[in-house]
């Protein structure tokens, strides 16, 4: 191979990152793209459990200023079923602590 070979390559992976630069901004203009939000200090929001009732179905317990709230996700339509519960004595998450992940029978990874 002859430069000449290697300049079309270089002009072609600038072109196709020019190109893709491009449109990750056209999407962020119309709305596509997610926007990324960092919160200093404390989380105020943490899922610490999700149960999935069935294929289509699944219990959320979603932890809002030490504050829990449990809500039933579905295919047609989202309800709250209780709200304003206590978390159990000493579940309050460290500050930037991550809630712990578990399976859907309750086990923790």
């Amino acid at each position: 191979m002859d430069l000449t070979s290697y300049l079309k390559f270089v002009v072609a992976l600038l072109f196709v990152l020019a190109l893709i630069g491009v449109l990750a901004m056209l999407a962020r203009r119309l709305g596509l793209a997610p926007r990324v939000i960092r919160s200093r200090g404390r989380r105020r929001l943490a899922i610490v459990e999700v149960l999935a009732i069935d294929a289509r179905r699944r219990l959320i317990l979603v932890r809002r200023d030490d504050v829990e709230h449990l809500v039933l996700l579905g295919t047609t339509h989202d309800s709250v079923i209780e709200t304003a519960i206590a978390p159990p004595a000493g579940a309050t998450a460290e500050p930037g602590a991550a809630p712990e992940a578990t399976t859907p029978y309750g086990e923790t990874r």
